[in-house]
């Protein structure tokens, strides 16, 4: 939850989830004959009815054919060893490899634990997103709003969303199509003051420094006034955000209520949380309570808002688990409001890319003003696809619905329930169904782990780039400057950057070209192709870019290492757009304004 948005905490139940064993062969041990009762008494006759004297040099010539016997027999025992020895092989069923589950997660806002459940099989597991993140799932206080879901007021998963067997239902579902569900967990607080004395969702009583079973005042911290100075570390984590009563976070209890709380999410087997408000809790308190996890291992991603001059770091957080990157967000929209090729430099200055969780938008930032939404359109589109295609943090795509104010509740919904989403309805975004987005998952998975290379640019609002090469290529040199926010960070040495992300050739997995400006981009109108960076061909280069009578924007071809061959652009549905690449590289392509190409080793025509 951002700091101008209203926050809640999550649901607990205690229900035990069943604990079934892998599967299991058992195979029969086949008797072995008994060999010395084929042969005992076996000793034969010479001509004359008389046993032949031995011959100390060879063997019984009458006991020829009783060796051979001998030999078959012990042949056949070999025989039927081996043959029982491959069919125990073959005849075994043993797990096969889990396939790593990719890294993207979809974040859904407002969803009921039903419909995710069904997009999970229709969708999100088919298109490769490897996490879902729903929204918390508690007992709230009453309201249509959406912000309600952030105000918890019991541990109970009897929510808005649906019951505790729907929740258990839809982490089972999703698991078992490949995705794992991460739990949007309030911690920090529980209901606004202000809407005490009332009644949860679920009938729970509560009110000021009162929630039956879970806290009484000594459980909340001292001060009983609203955050007024961020700037100030004790105030931001000790007093009131937006009148949220504010938990004790470093008291035993506390904790250990908080630990109770997650286990039984872990337990119903999801495969992680994001902790709400993180920023608002002691980086100290949040390690000690992942310490105390039944697995501590868990996915842990902490809202850590990155703010100009205040003393809170997300990189305080970063030892606990991964942290949600919102200067990158910042970053996204002020370069495709102006200049996208500052896209190169994404990441400088910023969390370890290891570290960090981006998104183009999610349910706070879209209603601030602080990021992209999907009334950008085209912009908000191409933002997304160049996330994927990024090698910058592990990307969350955002799924909400429409708005026409900031407060506006999900499509439907009552002071008590939300319905289930309809995504042939133009209420829901639902952009786990876009073409596009599908596509890039795809791309994302294909090309996870390889650096950036063959970067290029027009100079403004055209740029391309390829996936691929070396995976030990180093990062950029950069200069940190600015305050710790969005500040724009850029390579102090150009050539060193050149060098860091040069491909070898026929390396490339993947490819992009993202077309911002208002015109028509032709690649392969001007002489010759882009060298890497400009460096073979600086003369054509510069070239690019330049308008043309028709209004389009032409330049050389672009330069690849991808094999040669036919291409699908994987944004376009059914292979209905096919770029080649030449066996030098190179790319000749038309790229329509506010349009891309996506290309990879996995989708040749």
């Amino acid at each position: 939850m951002a700091e101008n948005d209203r926050d809640e905490s999550s649901s607990f139940m205690d229900d035990d989830i069943d604990e079934t064993g892998g599967p299991h062969d058992y195979y029969g041990k086949p008797g072995e004959p008994d060999s010395e009762s084929f042969v005992e008494g076996m000793e034969e006759l010479d001509e004359e009815g008389q046993v032949p004297p031995e011959n100390p040099e060879f063997p019984k010539r009458g006991n020829s054919w009783k060796w051979a016997i001998v030999g078959m027999i012990i042949l056949l025992i070999i025989v039927i060893f081996v043959v029982v020895f491959v069919m125990r092989g073959t005849n075994s069923e043993p797990a096969a490899a889990e396939a790593p589950r990719g890294d993207v997660i979809l974040t859904t806002f407002q969803w009921d634990w039903d419909s995710v459940a069904r997009e999970c099989t229709d969708t999100i597991g088919p298109a490769g997103f490897g996490y879902v993140q729903i929204s918390p799932p508690q007992e709230t206080i009453q309201g249509e709003e959406w912000w309600t879901s952030y105000q918890p007021v019991s541990y109970s998963l009897d929510s808005k969303l649906g019951t505790a067997e729907e929740f258990q239902n839809m982490v089972d579902v999703c698991e078992a199509a490949g995705v794992g569900i991460v739990v949007d967990a309030v911690i920090n607080h529980m209901a606004a003051v202000d809407q005490s004395p009332g009644t949860g969702v679920a009938g729970t009583q509560f009110g000021e420094d009162d929630f039956p079973g879970l806290y009484t005042a000594d459980d909340f911290n001292e001060c009983r006034t609203n955050i007024t100075n961020y700037r100030n570390r004790e105030q931001v984590q000790g007093c009131r955000l937006l009148g949220l009563q504010d938990l004790a976070t470093s008291h035993e209890h506390v904790q250990d209520t908080i630990v109770d709380y997650l286990d039984g999410f872990i337990e119903m087997g999801v495969a992680g949380f994001r902790i709400d408000a993180a920023k608002h809790i002691p980086a100290e308190d949040l390690a000690q309570i992942k310490s105390k996890l039944v697995d501590p291992d868990v996915l842990w991603i902490q809202e850590v808002i990155r703010g100009a001059d205040e003393p809170i770091k997300p990189e305080e957080y970063v030892g606990t688990g991964k942290v949600n990157e919102f200067a990158y967000g910042r970053l996204l929209v002020d370069d495709f409001n102006n200049q996208i090729k500052y896209l190169e430099y994404m990441g400088n200055g910023l969390l370890p890319s290891a570290d960090a969780v981006v998104f183009v938008d999610n349910h706070d930032t879209e209603r601030d003003g602080s990021t992209l939404n999907y009334k950008a359109g085209d912009e908000y589109l191409l933002a997304n696809i160049f996330m994927l295609a990024w090698d910058y943090g592990q990307p969350a795509v955002y799924t909400g619905y429409t708005f026409d104010n900031n407060d506006q509740g999900a499509p439907g919904a009552t002071a008590t329930s939300v319905p289930d989403v309809d995504c042939s309805s133009d209420q829901w975004t639902c952009l786990q169904n876009w073409d596009e987005i599908r596509a890039m998952v795809e791309f994302h998975n294909q090309t996870a782990g390889t650096p950036v290379t063959n970067w290029w640019t027009n100079g403004a609002n055209v740029i391309a780039f390829e996936r691929g090469g070396d995976k030990s290529t180093g990062s950029p040199t950069a200069a940190i400057s600015g305050d710790g926010g969005a500040a724009r960070i850029v390579p102090t040495d150009v050539e060193e950057r050149e060098v860091a992300t040069r491909a070898p050739a026929d390396s490339g997995l993947g490819f992009v070209v993202i077309n911002n400006e208002d015109s028509t981009y032709t690649a392969g109108s001007g002489q010759g192709s882009h060298g890497q960076f400009g460096e073979d061909n600086p003369e054509a280069d510069a070239e690019a870019g330049s308008k043309v009578s028709s209004g389009s924007l032409v330049g050389p071809k672009f330069q690849t290492s991808m094999p040669k061959g036919k291409y699908c652009n994987v944004l376009v549905p059914d292979c209905g757009d096919v770029v080649e690449v030449a066996s030098d590289g190179s790319l000749a392509a038309e790229i329509p304004a506010g349009k891309a190409i996506a290309i990879h080793v996995g989708a040749r025509a």
